[in-house]
């Protein structure tokens, strides 16, 4: 009996301990910048792999890229995750990796463009361990090359939602 107790105490132990990554690739496009626009993504959990897309009738790419971020982020089911995301975004990778964000956010990003989407990103990077890494866009990675499917088949889909942010912002001008 303590023996069994023992080995399932350790199985337990081992299976608390197993780290599972996911892994996140995502891209977002815009025609006109702005334009109508569309982000997509593809996570990976194992052996499993779910799709995102949508799209927006006027937008721009920059909003697009993190906004396919956000959604993907949006789409996990539990905080604590150790997460790989892959975008040939440099707005969003260097704003990050290079700590960027966490100065505009001490600033209270003023004079930043989209805050209301970085503020949005910070509380969901924060509920999990994540890093970015870039990849080179339009190239031979099949994964960012569908995410580039899914954020252009969305960009020019006929269900287009409204960034109403961007437009109140861009109207104002």
């Amino acid at each position: 009996m303590a023996g069994a107790a023992i080995n399932f105490l350790l199985l337990s132990v081992f299976n608390r301990n197993v780290i599972l990554s996911l892994v996140i690739y995502t891209d977002g496009a815009s025609r006109g910048n702005p334009g109508p626009g569309g982000y997509g993504a593809v996570l990976i959990w194992g052996n499993k792999e779910k799709e995102i897309a949508g799209g927006y009738q006027l937008t721009t790419n920059n909003r697009m890229e993190l906004l396919a971020v956000i959604k993907a982020l949006e789409a996990l089911k539990r905080p604590g995750l150790d997460i790989t995301i892959f975008s040939d975004s440099k707005y969003v990778v260097d704003a990050v990796e290079k700590g960027w964000l966490f100065g505009w956010e001490k600033r209270g990003f003023s004079k930043v463009k989209n805050p209301d989407l970085w503020q949005r990103f910070l509380r969901l990077f924060r509920k999990h361990n994540i890093r970015f890494q870039w990849v080179k866009g339009h190239a031979s990675n099949p994964y960012n090359n569908r995410c580039d499917q899914l954020a252009t088949q969305a960009a020019d889909g006929p269900d287009r939602l409204r960034d109403e942010v961007f437009e109140r912002e861009f109207l104002a001008r």
